[in-house]
């Protein structure tokens, strides 16, 4: 029951990370039907921009909560930015062509950014502790780490953040309308461009916090990091149903459970093979995802 409980509260931060990437993959494909496979690499990004802040700004030296915050919150910005450039250099050109050749831009764009990363920073990085770790066992063999807590805390708190501008804002009611209809949200006079724009800089803060949490727990950093990280959080995004917001946080902490269930019964070298076959079987047996809505295209 104690091994089970701590593969448990392990899955519950690892699922956190994958629904916090799957999130921008899913605000992206509700938006504009399109798989941005570039946000993998938003999110390599967000935690060498992190590391260089924290460099920066002395919180290497000097630790403290305000310190944390302005790097989390920089790394954020940047990614922000980024996803944005992404979306005007890259994809607003070609909105009118062929799904095909959005899907291949999208494979170059990552592929580029994870090229210069390597140029840039290096094959790899160490980030520093900047919020020194504390752990309690309230059983034996139960132990609780306070980076899980953080993890959670966070994601929790993005998580109402996002429902609060979906539901409650004027532009995530317009979000809303261009994911319903395109022609339509601009007939009534709804900025689409801002809109679509909004979208990605949504998703990459996302990205953003959840490669922050990543790099203040793991410590090691790498340019190909968004690779593996992306695809699983896209597996997770299917999985909850792509373009369904409570399908993606839904789809991300199944996997992160199911992923520390297999490493901690079975074997850690089992973990990637399970992420892949849960695709499978979702695309074999519900294509729309748990949570997603079933819809027949017209040709």
């Amino acid at each position: 029951m104690t091994v089970f409980l701590q593969q448990l509260i392990n899955g519950l931060s690892l699922g956190a990370i994958y629904a916090l990437i799957a999130l921008g993959y899913t605000m992206v494909y509700g938006t504009l039907q399109l798989i941005n496979f570039a946000h993998g690499e938003v999110y390599m990004v967000g935690a060498f921009v992190a590391l260089y802040l924290a460099r920066w700004t002395g919180v290497v030296d000097n630790p403290s909560i305000p310190g944390v915050a302005l790097v989390l919150l920089g790394a954020m910005a940047f990614c922000a930015a980024l996803g944005m450039t992404i979306e005007r250099l890259a994809y607003r050109p070609l909105r009118k062509s062929t799904r095909l050749n959005i899907l291949i831009t999208a494979i170059g764009v990552s592929l580029l950014l994870q090229n210069l990363g390597l140029l840039l920073f290096g094959p790899i990085d160490t980030f520093p502790t900047i919020v020194p770790e504390t752990q309690w066992e309230p059983m034996v063999g139960l132990v609780i780490r306070s980076n899980d807590l953080i993890t959670l805390g966070v994601t929790l708190s993005l998580m109402l953040g996002l429902r609060h501008i979906v539901e409650k804002t004027q532009m995530g009611r317009a979000m809303r309308a261009v994911s319903h209809s395109r022609d339509t949200a601009a007939m009534m006079g709804i900025p689409v461009d801002r809109v679509i724009s909004f979208t990605f800089a949504l998703g990459s803060v996302l990205a953003a916090a959840a490669a922050f949490l990543v790099a203040m727990d793991k410590h090691v950093i790498k340019p190909d990091m968004g690779a593996m990280g992306g695809l699983k959080a896209f597996v997770a995004a299917v999985l909850g149903g792509i373009g369904s917001i409570p399908g993606a946080v839904l789809g991300g902490f199944m996997l992160g459970i199911s992923e520390t269930l297999v490493s901690g019964y079975l074997a850690s070298t089992y973990r990637d093979a399970i992420a892949f076959g849960i695709l499978i079987i979702v695309l074999l047996v519900r294509p729309s995802g748990l949570l997603g809505r079933h819809t027949v295209e017209k040709v």
